[in-house]
């Protein structure tokens, strides 16, 4: 058994794809006793970590590209457009996970001073130049069309939580 850890520990650092099939087929054989936990503990913390900044990085594109689109409307591209439709998108789905979406509502306001700092930089306009709190609300994030709201509540978003 002990060797056979050590040959668990020796593949994980050298192959974790193979580390990771490993651990499948072991799971799968019934063969709990044999497994990585160590090894195993730290591969799902980590997922679970890049799960959670991925919803972040997402958050701060979106939530810049919006920004953008409202305070510089003649400099309004397609491009722009599509990248808030597209990672307003990919969150929606992400976030059909009840864990994540507890997350990104968590990481709103902190995510929000990121998009400011971003759109800031992208603009040349002041951070001042934009508002202090997130006029997006998740749901109005995770809409169909974002870009309706314009950074505008509504008592329908207020509503939905």
């Amino acid at each position: 058994m002990m060797q056979a850890a050590e040959s668990l520990a020796d593949l994980y650092e050298a192959d974790e794809v193979a580390w990771l099939e490993t651990m499948a087929d072991l799971i799968a054989e019934g063969k709990h006793a044999d497994l990585d936990f160590d090894h195993l503990q730290e591969i799902l913390t980590d997922m679970a970590l890049r799960e959670r900044h991925e919803v972040e990085s997402r958050l701060v594109v979106l939530i810049a590209h919006l920004l953008k689109w409202t305070y510089q409307k003649k400099k309004r591209t397609r491009s722009w457009r599509t990248t808030i439709f597209l990672q307003s998108d990919r969150l929606s789905r992400t976030l059909r996970n009840k864990t994540l979406r507890n997350h990104a509502a968590e990481v709103l306001a902190n995510v929000y001073k990121s998009a400011v700092k971003a759109a800031s930089m992208d603009t040349g306009l002041p951070a001042s130049a934009f508002p202090k709190k997130c006029p997006w609300t998740l749901p109005m994030l995770l809409s169909e069309d974002p870009l309706k709201y314009n950074g505008r509540k509504t008592k329908e978003d207020d509503n939905e939580h």
